[in-house]
């Protein structure tokens, strides 16, 4: 035996390691798993069920532990992609001239340049401008304008729908209605120079916007009154969620007609517009409270 081996003998017999052990405690009893799954479909508050009523956003989701739920996780991946197509989805260069609209682009050269430098995107490249003066009519009532914005998917969705009843709802009313054009890599404020070369009464931009709680296709309307370099965010008005699941793009164009004659009628637009009569043609485009929330649709359903 080695010196180390007897080293350990004698410490262990030091410490008492030589002695019988104690014979074992008996095992407690273990319960039965229990009958039901955290969370169940019944979960959700009295308040998370009332307040779900009043809004897209999840409430009352419950938890697993720390987490949340499986199904959960899911429709966040869900729409976070949807939201992430249309952001990353680029107007073809060549798709205006395929519909049969004047093609105009802003000083953006880059889709990653368009998301980092707004600036760029609410001016019209040297290019463009030129396209505009030698093709567009000019000094008309009201000039509609389709754009990307930032959602491709929506333009090249329902844009069009909503353009031709755009168009027919103006028409109808006996005004002369400007060259449909299409803009690519295009802001909001842009409208304000498109306006401006044509000699615009009013302009409209048509435009996709705000992705995200699963819809992609969504479109906005912005509407000013004598455009022009320089006006502001207070000088418009808009009507948003535009498409299948909101406001159908046939009757939001009604209601943008309508915005459009109260323009025309009292010479501005903005928050000096007032639309007090049109109450209740409007509606919800006319009032001054929250509108109503649109239907959530989920995007994926776990079976149980």
């Amino acid at each position: 035996m080695s010196s180390t081996r007897a080293l350990m003998q004698v410490l262990r017999a030091r410490l008492g390691a030589a002695d019988p052990l104690p014979p074992p405690a008996p095992a407690p009893e273990i319960p039965p798993p229990p009958h039901y799954v955290f969370p169940s479909p019944q979960m959700m508050g009295r308040y998370a069920e009332k307040a779900s009523a009043h809004t897209t956003a999840l409430v009352g989701i419950g938890h697993v532990g720390t987490r949340y739920a499986t199904d959960v996780v899911l429709q966040f991946q869900a729409e976070l992609a949807v939201a992430h197509q249309a952001v990353a989805t680029v107007l073809p260069e060549d798709w205006a001239a395929s519909q049969g609209l004047i093609g105009l682009q802003s000083r953006v050269t880059s889709h990653r340049q368009f998301l980092l430098r707004p600036d760029l995107g609410r001016r019209l490249s040297d290019e463009s401008v030129k396209a505009l003066r030698d093709k567009a009519q000019k000094g008309v009532d009201v000039q509609p304008i389709l754009a990307d914005g930032l959602s491709a998917v929506a333009c090249m969705g329902s844009g069009m729908d909503l353009l031709r009843h755009f168009t027919a709802a103006c028409e109808a009313r006996g005004w002369k209605v400007g060259t449909p054009m299409c803009a690519r890599y295009a802001r909001v404020w842009l409208e304000d120079e498109i306006g401006q070369e044509v000699g615009a009464r009013v302009a409209a931009i048509l435009l996709g916007e705000r992705p995200g709680l699963g819809t992609g296709d969504g479109l906005s309307a912005y509407i000013v009154h004598e455009p022009r370099i320089g006006k502001t965010d207070s000088d418009r008005n808009m009507m948003s969620n535009i498409h299948a699941r909101g406001t159908p793009p046939a009757q939001a164009a009604q209601k943008l007609a309508m915005l459009v004659g109260a323009m025309l009628d009292q010479r501005t637009s903005g928050v000096g517009l007032d639309l007090s009569s049109l109450a209740a043609e409007l509606g919800d485009a006319a009032a001054r409270a929250p509108r109503a929330p649109q239907q959530r649709v989920r995007l994926v359903e776990v079976k149980r």
